[in-house]
């Protein structure tokens, strides 16, 4: 997951929680709409400054959202870690099914 995602998702939930909408947002950070939005899709990389502003223009302050997508990020961190040794025993199982196949193969030849 991008962090510029999460970025623009907690902009967007803080948005959104406040009945605002991308024009009243972008005119109190001094950002143009098309930017904001891009921001909030994930699809810019906001700069420091930026967020502090968007942060500013919503009311809310900047340690706050990032407090939210640390918590998003975590719990994604901890899904990713709970796949991981599943997908990597699936792929020690299927090695093994494919060596003993093999080994039957040789078994059968002889």
């Amino acid at each position: 997951m991008l962090l510029r995602r999460l970025l623009g998702d907690a902009l967007r939930r803080q948005r959104l929680r406040q009945h605002r909408t991308l024009r009243d947002v972008s005119a109190g950070a001094r950002v143009s709409l098309g930017y904001l939005s891009e921001v909030e899709r994930g699809q810019k990389e906001a700069s420091s400054e930026l967020l502090a502003s968007i942060c500013d223009a919503l009311g809310v302050n900047l340690s706050t959202v990032l407090r939210e997508v640390s918590v998003e990020l975590e719990l994604l961190e901890l899904e990713n870690a709970a796949v991981a040794p599943t997908l990597e025993s699936l792929a020690d199982r299927q090695a093994g099914l494919a060596a003993a196949g093999r080994e039957h193969d040789v078994v059968v030849a002889a």
